[in-house]
């Protein structure tokens, strides 16, 4: 439908601007005087000014939401409406793709659509979780409540992913300076060294000849090296994209040591985290479990999680499925049994989601004890390689000269 500019009057005279969805200049008239206002000027709206380009790659980040949340949060709970401040937060946000996208939530609602579908148009910004949990809102009448435990669940998922990728960055690092080093040396100055071996009639050791083939197989098909690189690595990603790829890479991921532990760790504080915020927003448990398992990041314990929801959809209870599938540790099961007894899951899950958060630091933190020294010693041995390949020659160069 077309978007109309209006400008009216309200019964005190009061002047009044929007922009709202209509088939035509007389629906919009109607529907602005059913509701009270006297109509002054209706005016089709023209294109939105496209974005430029470094606003059309710009993303909507989580910072971005969690922000957005709040502030929804504390002015619905000062009593203002849904309107107005989302009409309020239009003039605040200073991410321009973000704007446009509120601004459009905007105008859904004031053609009569609900805040939850209006998000929902937008499936790249908003996650179903989100939706969801502000439908759960709209209908208990507890939206701000509901924004609030969104912000403090993102929040959450944000702080753990910054932990993680902080605790990576120096072995990055590492990866990238030694292998630098490793390919400038064995590329341009260890050819220089053969070409002085050679002419002095040195015969060239086994570690030598290695480095020495390698460099030349690099110098000449360098090219196919990188297109055979990028061909294997978009292989790969289209692969594992693929439910049975996906399928293979997270059932290998489980069972590889520490590196496994960890996924686990992650995939269990996200299911608790997640459940445990969409049953505390009024979210019924069946709709609840089906998207957990779509967000729990792993396909074996979205499997597990996809059979808890056809044991609960037949009277089950949640802690029996996953103490059969044998993919969640028993603590963690008796935990959720507890608070199924006591009635308070929510909360006993979100004491699972601590407690895995805190766990997943400190795995965190062992990874990276293990992966320094390790990445250290791969490093410094192809380097000794290298070396040794430039001094064996060397020492019978000397004899030869002797």
């Amino acid at each position: 439908m077309p978007v109309f500019v209006y400008k009216a009057r309200d019964e005190l005279g009061k002047q009044i601007k929007g922009v709202m969805e209509a088939k035509n200049r007389e629906a919009l008239a109607t529907k602005l005087g059913s509701i009270g206002y006297f109509v002054t000027d209706i005016t089709e709206q023209k294109a939105a000014l496209k974005l430029s380009f470094g606003e059309r790659f710009t993303k909507v980040k989580t910072e971005d939401l969690i922000l957005f949340n709040v502030q929804l949060a504390n002015m619905i709970a000062a009593g203002l409406s849904l309107l107005t401040s989302l009409r309020t937060l239009t003039k605040q946000v200073e991410n321009h793709k973000f704007r446009e996208v509120i601004q459009d939530v905007y105008r859904n609602i004031e053609a009569g659509g609900t805040f939850s579908d209006s998000l929902a148009k937008h499936p790249k910004v908003f996650t179903p979780l989100m939706i969801h949990m502000i439908h759960a809102g709209e209908v208990s009448g507890t939206l701000d409540n509901v924004l609030n435990r969104l912000a403090i669940f993102a929040e959450h998922q944000a702080d753990l992913e910054e932990r993680i990728k902080g605790a990576m960055v120096y072995p990055v690092i590492l990866v990238i300076v030694g292998f630098s080093v490793i390919m400038f040396l064995s590329i341009f100055l260890i050819p220089m060294f053969v070409d002085v071996f050679l002419k002095a009639g040195v015969t060239l050791p086994l570690p030598t000849k290695v480095v020495f083939i390698f460099s030349q197989i690099v110098k000449k098909f360098w090219y196919v090296i990188i297109i055979s690189g990028f061909a294997i690595a978009a292989g790969l990603k289209y692969y594992f994209a693929t439910p049975g790829g996906t399928l293979v890479f997270d059932k290998y991921l489980l069972k590889l040591p520490v590196i496994g532990l960890l996924a686990r760790k992650l995939a269990i504080a996200r299911f608790a985290r997640t459940l445990g915020t969409l049953t505390a927003s009024g979210v019924p448990i069946l709709e609840s479990l089906e998207i957990v398992e779509k967000v729990v990041g792993n396909e074996i314990i979205s499997r597990v999680i996809k059979r808890v929801r056809e044991g609960v959809s037949e009277g089950s209870k949640i802690a029996e499925p996953l103490r059969i599938s044998e993919e969640f540790p028993p603590d963690t099961i008796q935990m959720i049994a507890v608070g199924e007894e006591s009635g308070s899951l929510d909360t006993m899950l979100t004491k699972v989601a601590d407690f895995y958060d805190t766990s997943v630091n400190y795995s965190v933190k062992k990874l990276t004890t293990m992966i320094e020294p390790l990445f250290l010693i791969l490093v410094g041995s192809a380097v000794g390689f290298l070396l040794a390949s430039v001094f064996l020659p060397m020492f019978e160069m000397m004899k030869v000269v002797k």
